[in-house]
């Protein structure tokens, strides 16, 4: 264990509305249906591809960049959810930020397929 102490934060001068734990948890829920669906998906995969072997299902392009935009999408909701909880006072500011990478993220995802099935 560490000898330091940590300075907390003042928590006393900042009130969390009901609003902001709502949002929070709101991003919190798509990580999670995120995070279901991609889970889903690969045990899907798993029972009836690997293991019971009935249906041989190919891993093409689309799956793939479904795997890849459900995991990434998941992985981005639970750190912005964990970014807002940590800096409350520029949750505006870190939501446009996460906004912009996600549409990004799409475009990229969206181009890459198209590019790989041209």
């Amino acid at each position: 264990m560490s000898k330091t102490k940590k300075e907390r934060a003042d928590r006393s001068t900042t009130t969390i509305s009901e609003k902001d734990i709502a949002f929070e948890k709101l991003i919190q829920y798509a990580g999670v249906m995120f995070l279901i669906s991609l889970s889903i998906f690969m045990l899907y995969y798993l029972i009836v591809d690997v293991i019971l072997n009935t249906v041989e299902i190919e891993i093409g392009s689309m799956q793939f960049s479904f795997i890849i935009f459900t995991g990434i999408s998941a992985t981005l909701c639970f750190a912005l959810s964990t970014k807002i909880k940590k800096n409350r006072e520029i949750k505006r500011k870190i939501f446009i930020d996460w906004l912009v990478a996600e549409f990004l993220f799409c475009m990229f995802a969206i181009f890459s397929v198209a590019v790989y099935q041209w």
